[in-house]
């Protein structure tokens, strides 16, 4: 009878719904510098909760079964990655190394991304996307290499005018990378022409007005033309097959009515 309530109430998406936004609270209130010394006792239980929710549903359905579902591989790597959590809570341990502290906060917050799969539809975008991103990966990887040429490019014309902007090649690919984005791309020629000759900075505005319209007009419309349509495929696949289904159906009964005319 325990083991059968245990077993519906960590099994349950509302229970486990809950759980995680009130972990999410206490996260929320922990990092908003409120000391309450509640919220640690209650992020521990959260954090306790969904480890004893992934043994149910391990000894439920098999480790290899539970394996098979994305969702809780996810699930079960960011239990495994609570359990240093739990086990400074029970165990208090001294860390003097910070990046060990910085890595232990990341970790609660990461429990927060198991909200992801309880939304309606997540798996149907999540096949998407990935559909999206197998069909248009060469067109990302042409725009990315696309951006780097730009990089090096400017990086040579203006990395001594704007060295802000274009001192290193990773700073002038990312400088690049802003203006393709669109918002505040006119900073950088003004920056330039600030402290150059007239006809330099004229020169210099009409290059990035080029990066603008074929890396962020053009180049980033394209890329989400393409992105979007992908994304939608499996809906146009639909109704493909559903009006193939029609046609067949219409064949078959053309079919039937000829073969009346015939008897006849």
């Amino acid at each position: 009878m325990i083991a059968g309530f245990l077993k519906k109430f960590f099994l349950n998406d509302k229970i486990i719904y809950g759980f995680i936004l009130i972990n999410a609270l206490a996260i929320y209130l922990q990092e908003s510098d409120k000391s309450w010394a509640w919220m640690e006792n209650v992020e521990f239980f959260c954090a306790l909760f969904f480890l004893v929710e992934m043994i149910c549903k391990i000894r439920e359905y098999g480790f290899k079964e539970y394996m098979k579902s994305g969702w809780n591989r996810l699930d079960f790597t960011l239990v495994l990655l609570s359990i240093p959590f739990l086990i400074q809570f029970v165990y208090p341990i001294q860390l003097v190394n910070l990046s060990v502290l910085f890595v232990l906060r990341l970790m609660r917050i990461f429990r927060l991304l198991r909200t992801v799969h309880l939304f309606p539809g997540i798996a149907k975008i999540a096949s998407g996307f990935k559909l999206a991103i197998k069909q248009s990966y060469a067109l990302l990887l042409s725009y990315f290499v696309l951006i780097v040429i730009f990089g090096l490019i400017s990086c040579g014309l203006f990395g001594e005018i704007a060295p802000e902007y274009f001192d290193t090649p990773a700073n002038s690919v990312y400088s690049v990378f802003r203006m393709c984005t669109i918002e505040g791309w006119y900073e950088i020629p003004n920056r330039i022409a600030e402290v150059t000759t007239p006809f330099i900075g004229r020169l210099s505005t009409i290059y990035f007005c080029a990066i603008l319209i074929m890396g962020g007009i053009i180049g980033m419309s394209f890329i989400n033309s393409v992105f979007v349509d992908a994304m939608v495929s499996d809906n146009n696949d639909d109704v493909k097959e559903q009006l193939n289904r029609v046609e067949q159906q219409l064949a078959e009964m053309k079919k039937l009515l000829e073969e009346k005319n015939n008897d006849k």
